[in-house]
């Protein structure tokens, strides 16, 4: 039954319907799967069987009894250690976080993942505080890639990205607050989704502010969207929150591509170094929308690299995660973290509402240039997966995981939907990843969009197996 792993929860599901198989036998073949692969890429800071089995076991009764509960009943999910999962410990990577807390609420998408019946197989590994583009951390050590197990998951989600690529659970939640749904979804060859700000709701509020996004990360578009139906409903606890969104998300998900106006930018003006195998994946997956009917122009959007403004918001944030530790305690911090915690303690409230200004004006330019184009499309990100372990590659010339991530953060200032498709790979065979950015509010063109990719054969569906774990 092990085949069952490498099933979408679209097809989970009509095979429930169906009677194929049932919510115990998938549990137990995604189960087998996860503490299979967990020893060599430690995409897990815990599997819950026992919990797994007992949701599995009520969720085959209602099926049986033709009473299903809501849209994801029996599919299996995995939930980042930084959202609260309700029964289990949050540890956030940290080891100045007490294990024997109270443990007794659910994020909201986890809270609606509950509700509409899904099974979570266990919480997936983040770097401490998910502070990072890569997943180690001094609490849970490092998560590796399932295509080469001495390569970087990347991060912060990088566990849920391991897990869905390897089979452990179709369905992931991620969190985003500079790329790190689509860091590691690039990395590991699935489809992760950033949603507009306020699109699924967060509690507690994140200490990194309005730059930090919930998203599902899954293997394929359809079943994000499919995610996105759950995930997105209201919760009170999140004052920010949107409006709950009009209708499905699967509705005209099959609409194609077009007459849609697409932006590409393979390098935001020559601004960014992209490896020639990257460059070449995302230009062939760009000629295929063209070839589905869209109106490609190369073109770059007037950004001018927001780092500055980013590490303000990004650092400041840092520093108020770690503001109530003692001594004692950051002592047990990753260096790197205590770093940006330092420098982020130096700012004034003049560099942060700086920094805001900037913010505001990369969203009015965003806000015009999408005017012009429906869709902008880059690369992921300009390179594949490096050594694990490393916050930056090796020899590079930057220190911090912004500088090989500069396609990603600045939608996050934006505020923007985007996701990433994995649209190829290069000779040694790591993948590559195509991002599609939308304006806000625009999630369901960019979730339509990335399905034609996958509806095209651009992006695959199957996951990495567990070949050579």
């Amino acid at each position: 039954m092990t085949e069952l792993c490498d099933l979408t929860a679209l097809h989970l599901l009509a095979g429930y319907r169906k009677g194929s198989f049932t919510p115990v036998d998938v549990a137990r073949a995604v189960l087998h799967r996860a503490e299979a692969v967990q020893p060599r890429v430690n995409a897990f800071v815990r599997i819950d069987s026992a919990a797994a089995l007992r949701q599995a076991g009520a969720s085959a009764e209602r099926w049986r009894a033709g009473e299903p509960q809501g849209l994801l009943d029996g599919v299996p999910v995995t939930v980042k250690d930084i959202l609260l999962l309700r029964g289990e410990p949050t540890l956030r990577g940290s080891r100045t976080v007490r294990q024997d807390a109270s443990w007794d609420q659910d994020a909201p998408s986890v809270a609606r993942l509950r509700e509409h019946g899904a099974v979570f197989v266990g919480k997936t590994t983040t770097p401490e505080f998910g502070w990072k583009g890569v997943t180690d951390s001094p609490r849970h050590g490092v998560t590796r890639n399932p295509h080469d197990t001495a390569r970087t998951s990347g991060g912060s989600s990088g566990g849920t990205a391991a897990a869905v690529a390897l089979g452990a659970g179709p369905l992931g939640l991620g969190t985003d607050g500079g790329g790190s749904v689509r860091i590691p979804a690039s990395f590991c060859g699935i489809f992760g989704l950033k949603p507009t700000y306020g699109r699924v709701p967060l509690f507690p509020a994140s200490a990194f502010g309005t730059l930090a996004h919930i998203g599902p990360m899954t293997r394929d578009a359809a079943d994000a969207a499919l995610m996105m139906d759950v995930i997105s409903g209201p919760d009170p606890r999140d004052w920010s929150q949107l409006a709950p969104p009009e209708g499905s998300f699967r509705t005209g998900l099959d609409g194609g591509v077009k007459g849609l106006r697409i932006a590409y930018s393979p390098s935001f003006g020559g601004q960014v170094a992209v490896e020639p195998a990257v460059a070449a994946a995302v230009r062939r997956a760009v000629e295929r929308l063209a070839e589905l009917g869209a109106y490609i122009e190369e073109t770059d959007p007037d950004l001018t690299d927001p780092v500055a403004a980013f590490h303000t918001l990004w650092f400041s944030g840092a520093a108020r995660v770690a503001e109530h530790l003692g001594h004692e305690q950051r002592e047990l911090l990753d260096p790197g973290l205590r770093e940006v915690v330092a420098e982020g303690e130096r700012y004034s409230a003049l560099d942060y509402l700086a920094a805001v200004d900037v913010r505001m004006e990369l969203g009015r330019r965003m806000g015009l240039f999408h005017q012009r184009y429906d869709l902008l499309v880059t690369p992921t990100l300009p390179i594949t997966a490096f050594e694990a372990g490393r916050e930056a590659p090796r020899g590079s010339e930057h220190r911090r995981w912004t500088g090989w991530t500069p396609f990603t953060y600045p939608f996050n200032l934006t505020q923007q939907p985007a996701a990433s498709v994995p649209c190829g790979a290069d000779a040694a065979g790591l993948p590559v990843g195509v991002q599609l950015v939308g304006a806000r509010h625009a999630d369901a063109m960019v979730l339509r969009a990335a399905h034609a990719l996958y509806e095209a054969g651009v992006a695959p569906t199957g996951p990495a197996g567990p070949s050579g774990l």
